[in-house]
């Protein structure tokens, strides 16, 4: 049985969908009869990529610039249910601007919102969710039973996004009703997350380091090899907090969620928290000297051996190709 209208909220950075947005549209078609999105913004741009997963209509609020997502698309949206739209369930990803959207919204319908979540699925037209704990060691399943909306944030990477080939969406006016002082903030600036090659979450080739590295300055081999194979540099959470690296290149439970081609781990023996934001990976190769390190466990290709002796002979070996 399947509910009878589902909204995925739709985020887009310089006119493109976010990936994490294609990735729930896919979940959507499974869950809802009709799936409709909503937007912060001009849709316009939008509405044909969004036909083409799934979407048959998109409720835009028009030009947000410089006020904030969270105030205005919630209030938008509640306006809106509580004038009669009736989804049944509502899902945003995991991100800064769905998580503060989706709080304000939980708050004006009086509704719960589950996060963090990897699956969801129907009994009956009952949602229920499930959300990695522990490191991802145990699953806990949820069933809303506060009446539609159920409101629900996905993780990144829990499905993979698929093309319908449909046509563009439907745009239809998303009316922002007056927010009071809440309203009244506004965006000064944006900073940017800076990579030189591919973002970490979206690369196909992953290379990670860990504590096992050492010190923070031989970080540069991570840097140096992820390059060469035109991938992306991670690490794991230790070396993060040691200040070694920014946080946005931590891959785990608390940081980045990824599911490349291949991902190499290095000098990381492999933690619960770190192995729930890669394990999804296609193929992976694990560099680590203690040959009971529990990456071990779900890796492809396993070298026992020290980084500061492998990594430089797998540079050099790439560099003379």
């Amino acid at each position: 049985m399947a509910l009878s209208k589902v909204w995925v909220h739709a985020e887009a950075e310089d006119g493109a969908i976010a990936p994490i947005t294609l990735e729930i549209l896919t979940k959507a078609r499974e869950l809802g009869d009709t799936v409709e999105a909503f937007h912060g913004g001009d849709a316009s741009g939008i509405a044909e990529a969004l036909g083409a997963h799934g979407v048959s209509k998109v409720h835009a609020t028009g030009d947000l610039t410089g006020k904030l997502q969270g105030v205005h698309v919630a209030a938008a949206v509640a306006q809106a249910i509580e004038g009669g739209e009736a989804p049944d369930l509502i899902l945003f990803g995991t991100t800064y601007d769905g998580r503060d959207i989706a709080a304000r919204l939980s708050v004006k319908l009086d509704k719960p919102v589950i996060t963090n979540n990897t699956d969801i699925e129907l009994d009956g037209d009952t949602v229920i969710v499930s959300e990695q704990i522990f490191g991802g060691s145990q699953i806990v399943r949820t069933k809303f039973a506060a009446g539609a909306p159920a409101i629900a944030l996905i993780r990144p990477k829990s499905y993979a996004p698929e093309d319908t080939g449909g046509g563009a969406a439907e745009v239809a006016e998303l009316p922002v009703p007056d927010t009071g002082a809440a309203g009244q903030a506004k965006l000064l600036n944006r900073h940017v997350e800076e990579h030189s090659g591919p973002k970490l979450d979206e690369a196909a080739i992953v290379v990670s380091g860990g504590r096992g590295l050492g010190e923070a300055g031989k970080y540069e081999m991570i840097e140096q090899l992820a390059k060469l194979l035109k991938g992306a540099p991670g690490a794991s959470r230790a070396i993060v907090d040691a200040g070694w690296v920014p946080y946005s290149y931590q891959v785990g439970q608390t940081g980045k969620v990824v599911k490349p081609t291949v991902y190499i781990a290095a000098g990381i023996s492999g933690a619960t928290q770190h192995m729930v934001g890669m394990k999804g990976s296609k193929n992976i190769i694990a560099i680590n000297k203690d040959p009971e390190a529990p990456i071990f466990g779900i890796s492809d290709l396993g070298i026992v051996g020290d980084v500061h002796k492998v990594l430089p002979k797998l540079i050099e070996a790439l560099q003379a190709r």
